[in-house]
Protein backbone atom coordinates (compact mmCIF):
# COMPACT_ATOMS: atom_id res chain seq x y z
CA UNK A 1 0.00 0.00 0.00
CA UNK A 2 1.34 3.41 -0.96
CA UNK A 3 2.30 5.65 1.97
CA UNK A 4 0.16 8.74 2.38
CA UNK A 5 1.73 12.09 1.63
CA UNK A 6 0.60 15.11 3.65
CA UNK A 7 -0.37 18.02 1.43
CA UNK A 8 -1.53 21.36 2.80
CA UNK A 9 -4.31 23.10 0.91
CA UNK A 10 -3.41 26.78 1.15
CA UNK A 11 -6.88 27.99 2.09
CA UNK A 12 -9.23 28.60 5.01
CA UNK A 13 -12.24 28.31 2.71
CA UNK A 14 -14.12 25.25 3.98
CA UNK A 15 -16.18 24.96 0.80
CA UNK A 16 -13.03 24.80 -1.29
CA UNK A 17 -11.38 22.27 1.02
CA UNK A 18 -14.50 20.12 0.94
CA UNK A 19 -14.53 20.08 -2.88
CA UNK A 20 -10.82 19.26 -3.13
CA UNK A 21 -11.09 16.55 -0.46
CA UNK A 22 -13.95 14.96 -2.39
CA UNK A 23 -11.95 15.07 -5.64
CA UNK A 24 -8.96 13.34 -4.01
CA UNK A 25 -10.83 11.00 -1.65
CA UNK A 26 -9.60 7.83 -3.39
CA UNK A 27 -5.93 8.80 -3.34
CA UNK A 28 -3.26 8.27 -0.64
CA UNK A 29 -3.03 11.87 0.54
CA UNK A 30 -3.60 13.34 3.98
CA UNK A 31 -5.08 16.76 3.26
CA UNK A 32 -4.70 19.60 5.74
CA UNK A 33 -5.70 23.24 5.45
CA UNK A 34 -4.35 26.40 7.06
CA UNK A 35 -6.70 26.07 10.03
CA UNK A 36 -4.90 22.85 11.01
CA UNK A 37 -1.82 24.90 11.93
CA UNK A 38 -0.97 27.84 14.15
CA UNK A 39 -1.21 31.46 13.05
CA UNK A 40 0.19 31.89 9.53
CA UNK A 41 0.48 35.29 7.84
CA UNK A 42 -2.01 35.87 5.04
CA UNK A 43 -0.64 35.97 1.51
CA UNK A 44 -1.51 39.11 -0.40
CA UNK A 45 -3.04 37.94 -3.68
CA UNK A 46 -1.71 40.85 -5.73
CA UNK A 47 -0.76 38.92 -8.86
CA UNK A 48 -2.10 39.94 -12.26
CA UNK A 49 -3.08 36.37 -13.13
CA UNK A 50 -4.58 33.31 -11.45
CA UNK A 51 -1.28 31.55 -12.14
CA UNK A 52 0.74 34.13 -10.17
CA UNK A 53 -1.63 34.07 -7.21
CA UNK A 54 -1.86 30.27 -7.07
CA UNK A 55 1.92 29.89 -7.11
CA UNK A 56 2.38 32.65 -4.53
CA UNK A 57 -0.04 30.96 -2.08
CA UNK A 58 1.33 27.44 -2.62
CA UNK A 59 4.99 28.44 -2.48
CA UNK A 60 4.61 30.63 0.63
CA UNK A 61 2.66 27.93 2.49
CA UNK A 62 5.17 25.23 1.55
CA UNK A 63 8.13 27.34 2.76
CA UNK A 64 6.46 28.37 6.02
CA UNK A 65 5.26 24.87 6.98
CA UNK A 66 7.99 22.76 5.38
CA UNK A 67 5.38 20.61 3.65
CA UNK A 68 4.18 20.31 0.06
CA UNK A 69 1.30 22.70 -0.49
CA UNK A 70 -1.49 22.99 -3.01
CA UNK A 71 -3.27 26.19 -3.90
CA UNK A 72 -5.88 26.92 -6.45
CA UNK A 73 -6.69 30.38 -7.66
CA UNK A 74 -9.88 30.63 -9.58
CA UNK A 75 -12.39 33.22 -10.55
CA UNK A 76 -15.25 34.28 -12.71
CA UNK A 77 -14.68 36.11 -15.97
CA UNK A 78 -17.75 37.87 -17.38
CA UNK A 79 -17.56 38.89 -21.02
CA UNK A 80 -19.89 41.91 -20.74
CA UNK A 81 -17.78 43.26 -17.86
CA UNK A 82 -14.50 43.03 -19.76
CA UNK A 83 -13.41 39.90 -17.91
CA UNK A 84 -14.28 41.20 -14.44
CA UNK A 85 -14.27 40.25 -11.64
CA UNK A 86 -11.36 37.96 -12.71
CA UNK A 87 -8.53 37.82 -10.19
CA UNK A 88 -10.59 40.06 -7.90
CA UNK A 89 -13.48 37.58 -7.71
CA UNK A 90 -12.99 36.89 -3.99
CA UNK A 91 -12.77 40.61 -3.15
CA UNK A 92 -15.26 41.97 -5.69
CA UNK A 93 -17.67 43.33 -3.08
CA UNK A 94 -15.03 44.13 -0.46
CA UNK A 95 -12.54 42.13 1.58
CA UNK A 96 -15.00 40.65 4.08
CA UNK A 97 -18.07 40.42 1.84
CA UNK A 98 -20.25 37.33 2.03
CA UNK A 99 -20.80 35.11 -0.99
CA UNK A 100 -24.29 36.56 -1.36
CA UNK A 101 -22.97 40.12 -1.32
CA UNK A 102 -20.48 39.20 -4.05
CA UNK A 103 -22.96 37.67 -6.44
CA UNK A 104 -25.60 40.32 -5.74
CA UNK A 105 -23.08 43.02 -6.68
CA UNK A 106 -22.34 41.14 -9.89
CA UNK A 107 -26.05 40.85 -10.70
CA UNK A 108 -26.40 44.61 -10.23
CA UNK A 109 -23.50 45.18 -12.65
CA UNK A 110 -25.21 42.90 -15.17
CA UNK A 111 -28.60 44.65 -15.09
CA UNK A 112 -29.76 45.43 -18.62
CA UNK A 113 -26.96 43.47 -20.28
CA UNK A 114 -28.03 40.88 -22.87
CA UNK A 115 -24.61 39.24 -23.22
CA UNK A 116 -24.53 36.86 -20.24
CA UNK A 117 -21.52 34.79 -21.32
CA UNK A 118 -19.09 33.93 -18.51
CA UNK A 119 -16.47 31.39 -17.60
CA UNK A 120 -14.88 30.05 -14.46
CA UNK A 121 -11.11 29.55 -14.69
CA UNK A 122 -8.93 27.59 -12.28
CA UNK A 123 -5.19 27.29 -11.83
CA UNK A 124 -3.79 24.68 -9.45
CA UNK A 125 -0.25 25.10 -8.17
CA UNK A 126 1.52 22.34 -6.21
CA UNK A 127 4.69 23.62 -4.57
CA UNK A 128 7.46 22.27 -2.36
CA UNK A 129 9.51 24.23 0.23
CA UNK A 130 12.51 24.49 -2.12
CA UNK A 131 10.55 26.54 -4.64
CA UNK A 132 9.56 24.48 -7.71
CA UNK A 133 5.88 23.98 -8.53
CA UNK A 134 3.63 22.05 -10.88
CA UNK A 135 0.68 23.77 -12.57
CA UNK A 136 -2.68 22.54 -13.85
CA UNK A 137 -5.39 24.70 -15.40
CA UNK A 138 -8.96 24.37 -16.67
CA UNK A 139 -11.98 26.41 -17.71
CA UNK A 140 -15.77 26.01 -17.63
CA UNK A 141 -18.09 28.04 -19.88
CA UNK A 142 -21.53 29.18 -18.80
CA UNK A 143 -23.89 32.12 -18.43
CA UNK A 144 -24.77 34.58 -15.67
CA UNK A 145 -28.30 33.81 -14.53
CA UNK A 146 -30.87 36.59 -14.13
CA UNK A 147 -31.35 35.61 -10.49
CA UNK A 148 -29.69 33.23 -8.00
CA UNK A 149 -30.79 29.62 -7.79
CA UNK A 150 -29.70 27.04 -5.24
CA UNK A 151 -27.59 27.28 -2.10
CA UNK A 152 -24.96 24.64 -2.82
CA UNK A 153 -21.29 25.23 -3.52
CA UNK A 154 -19.86 28.63 -2.66
CA UNK A 155 -18.89 31.96 -4.19
CA UNK A 156 -20.75 32.76 -7.42
CA UNK A 157 -22.22 29.26 -7.84
CA UNK A 158 -25.89 30.31 -7.42
CA UNK A 159 -25.69 32.67 -10.43
CA UNK A 160 -23.43 30.61 -12.73
CA UNK A 161 -25.78 28.81 -15.10
CA UNK A 162 -24.40 25.71 -16.84
CA UNK A 163 -26.45 25.10 -20.03
CA UNK A 164 -25.65 21.38 -20.59
CA UNK A 165 -27.29 20.52 -17.25
CA UNK A 166 -29.86 23.36 -17.35
CA UNK A 167 -28.91 24.32 -13.77
CA UNK A 168 -26.80 26.78 -11.86
CA UNK A 169 -23.78 25.49 -9.97
CA UNK A 170 -25.72 26.32 -6.81
CA UNK A 171 -28.22 23.56 -7.61
CA UNK A 172 -25.74 20.87 -8.62
CA UNK A 173 -24.71 18.11 -6.24
CA UNK A 174 -21.03 18.03 -5.35
CA UNK A 175 -20.62 15.01 -7.62
CA UNK A 176 -22.27 16.79 -10.55
CA UNK A 177 -20.25 19.93 -10.02
CA UNK A 178 -16.95 18.07 -9.67
CA UNK A 179 -17.61 16.37 -13.01
CA UNK A 180 -18.05 19.59 -15.01
CA UNK A 181 -16.47 22.46 -13.09
CA UNK A 182 -13.22 24.26 -13.78
CA UNK A 183 -11.77 22.94 -10.52
CA UNK A 184 -13.02 19.41 -11.20
CA UNK A 185 -11.43 19.39 -14.67
CA UNK A 186 -8.09 20.66 -13.35
CA UNK A 187 -8.06 18.06 -10.57
CA UNK A 188 -8.93 15.26 -12.95
CA UNK A 189 -5.82 16.17 -14.91
CA UNK A 190 -3.86 16.17 -11.64
CA UNK A 191 -5.36 12.81 -10.62
CA UNK A 192 -4.43 11.35 -14.01
CA UNK A 193 -0.79 12.11 -13.20
CA UNK A 194 -1.03 11.39 -9.49
CA UNK A 195 1.83 8.87 -9.32
CA UNK A 196 4.10 11.22 -11.26
CA UNK A 197 3.16 14.12 -8.98
CA UNK A 198 3.89 12.12 -5.82
CA UNK A 199 7.27 11.05 -7.25
CA UNK A 200 8.03 14.66 -8.17
CA UNK A 201 7.18 15.80 -4.62
CA UNK A 202 9.42 13.14 -3.05
CA UNK A 203 12.29 14.07 -5.37
CA UNK A 204 12.03 17.79 -4.59
CA UNK A 205 11.33 17.72 -0.86
CA UNK A 206 14.34 18.83 1.18
CA UNK A 207 16.09 16.12 3.22
CA UNK A 208 16.25 17.09 6.88
CA UNK A 209 19.33 15.52 8.43
CA UNK A 210 19.26 14.39 12.02
CA UNK A 211 22.40 14.89 14.10
CA UNK A 212 23.34 12.63 16.94
CA UNK A 213 25.22 14.12 19.89
CA UNK A 214 28.88 13.12 20.00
Amino acid sequence: MQDKITIVIATRNKGKKSEISDLLKDFPVDLKDLDDFGPIPDVEEDGDTFDENAYKKASFTARVLGLPALADDSGLLVEALGGAPGVYSARYAGKNATDEQKYQKLLQEMEGKTNRKAAFECIISIAVPTGPALTYEARCEGLIAEQPSGSGGFGYDPIFYYPPLNKTFGVLTMEEKSHVSHRGKAFREFRGEFDKVMLWIKQHMPVYESFKPI
